[in-house]
């Protein structure tokens, strides 16, 4: 393992973390309705498995993948976060920029938070590799870093040989500080959880916990909790540091080229907080149904962190710590990769790891026109030409946007936040990436109609050349053979009917 570095570009912005990050983890109210999307992670969204009218116990599978499996496609079951009984199933705002609804399964709590039978993998180390990744892959666990990737298919590898784990505990966004909290607090479980993803992976040879030099307090609860085939290493105060590929070059000197996977150069990075949730699934038998939220910003009383039930309405959490006036804008993420959100209706869910509620006097100035200053470019850790980028995604052409790598920008904020004249350029290479993917879907559907088209096109013309070559061979034959041609066509055109007849 190399001694950790520095990338190319990043930034250092404002950390705001010290509203946040002074007080423990704090339990979540228990709501009166809880409201779960279908869709929480990436992959394929899971179909409900129970009715309207439903009796549910916490911890009980509500919507399964398709097939009732989800251990060979990328998907991955949600459960019941309380027990009580499910009101609807319908669509719901959910958490995204458009404010657009899905479809959701609705539970009225009855307050007593019963669980369903749990069933621990005690001796999980006597079991297969296959056994316990199954056990997580039912779990319905996913990246908690805020991606939202299904844990079970980052544990299947089986066409790689992995032997380095890197455990992702780098929140180098502005305000979040859950993964922080929960280093301090719970490094025992933390570490727990990292034996049992080394065991399912097989050959791993190092397991390496990457800790922020500026989370001091954290960086001391893991290194007297690790065990000794676990490192626990300082990397610098970063952004973005904790993105999976600035993060495997930092510790590894490793650089991942172009649509390259971790795997394929032998490495595995998971969230500390996934690896948590991974230790609960296998040791308490404990699906994902909770997770921990920094809620921040100026516009609340006790920013705090909470552990909260997935499928929580927002506003809940946020009249828990308690809101002040003036409240301006709703952010789910961190500054940096969040996105705004058109009210606090809308549930709490897998990959909702911040809530921040921000003042007037929080948002960035208004836009400006471009000066061509170039700071973007020195800042960028992928080595684009951001500026060239924005200039492409205006002028909409999108063929120079894919030549210039648009699809390696990983989305981080670095060149918005340095901006003089304060362009939100990440939501123009978003909408870029979308559009290409758009006529890419398109391009592929004019295909298929066209591939149609060609071969009916071909099949008339063969059938119409068939037709003219039996006509040209009726003329070289004698009239004895043309009337038993023709009686022998008029004997099956009778037997035919007879036999429709009969039917």
């Amino acid at each position: 393992m190399t001694q950790p570095c520095l990338f190319q570009g990043g930034i250092k912005p404002d950390e705001h973390k010290s509203l946040s990050n002074q007080t423990p983890i704090v339990q979540g109210k228990l709501p009166p309705l809880l409201i779960l999307p279908l869709l929480q992670h990436i992959g394929a969204p899971t179909e409900p498995i129970v009715k309207v009218g439903e009796q549910v116990l916490k911890g009980q599978i509500i919507a399964h993948c398709n097939g009732k499996d989800c251990r060979f496609i990328i998907s991955t079951p949600i459960h019941a976060s309380s027990s009580g009984t499910v009101i609807a199933i319908e669509p719901r705002a959910v958490p995204h920029p458009s404010g657009l609804t899905a479809p959701c399964i609705v539970i009225k709590t009855d307050g007593q938070d019963k669980w369903i039978e749990r069933l621990p993998l005690t001796h999980y180390s006597d079991l297969t590799h296959d056994v316990v990744r199954n056990h997580i892959a039912n779990a319905g666990i996913v990246g908690l870093g805020g991606a939202g990737f299904p844990t079970h298919i980052k544990l299947t590898h089986d066409s790689y040989f992995i032997d380095t784990l890197i455990i992702n505990g780098v929140e180098c966004e502005p305000y979040i500080t859950c993964n922080d909290r929960l280093m301090r607090e719970h490094p025992d479980e933390i570490i727990a959880g990292i034996q049992i993803l080394m065991h399912v992976l097989g050959g791993v040879k190092r397991c390496v916990i990457a800790v922020e030099d500026n989370k001091q307090e954290a960086y001391l609860a893991l290194l007297e909790a690790a065990k000794e085939q676990v490192e626990v290493v300082q990397v610098p105060t970063q952004y973005p540091m904790g993105d999976e590929c600035q993060l495997i070059q930092v510790l590894t000197g490793k650089e991942l080229g172009h649509n390259q996977l971790p795997a394929s150069i032998g490495i595995v990075v998971h969230n500390v907080e996934t690896t948590r949730a991974v230790y609960r699934a296998v040791q308490l038998g404990q699906p994902l149904v909770s997770r921990i939220v920094t809620i921040t910003g100026n516009a609340i009383e006790k920013p705090q962190n909470l552990e909260v039930l997935l499928g929580t309405p927002m506003h809940i959490v946020i009249d828990q710590c308690g809101r002040q006036d003036g409240i301006e804008r709703l952010i789910m993420g961190g500054p940096m990769m969040g996105f705004a959100l058109p009210n606090d209706e809308m549930p709490i869910i897998k990959t909702t790891n911040c809530l921040i509620l921000s003042r007037a006097d929080e948002l960035p100035p208004l836009q400006m026109p471009c000066i061509r200053c170039g700071a973007c470019v020195q800042v960028c850790p992928i080595n684009l030409l951001p500026q060239q980028l924005y200039w492409y995604a205006k002028a909409k052409d999108f063929k120079k946007a894919k030549d210039y790598h648009i699809f390696d920008c990983i989305e981080c904020g670095s060149c918005a936040y340095v901006c003089p004249s304060h362009i939100p350029l990440v939501a123009y290479y978003r909408y870029v990436k979308a559009e290409i993917r758009a006529n890419l879907h398109e391009h592929k559907k004019a295909e298929i109609v066209k591939r149609r088209y060609e071969f009916r096109t071909f099949r008339m013309k063969r059938d119409q050349a068939e037709k003219e070559a039996r006509f040209e061979r009726l003329k070289t034959v004698s009239k004895v053979d043309k009337e038993a041609i023709i009686k022998a066509a008029v004997k099956r055109a009778k037997e035919l009917k007879f036999n429709n007849t009969r039917n």
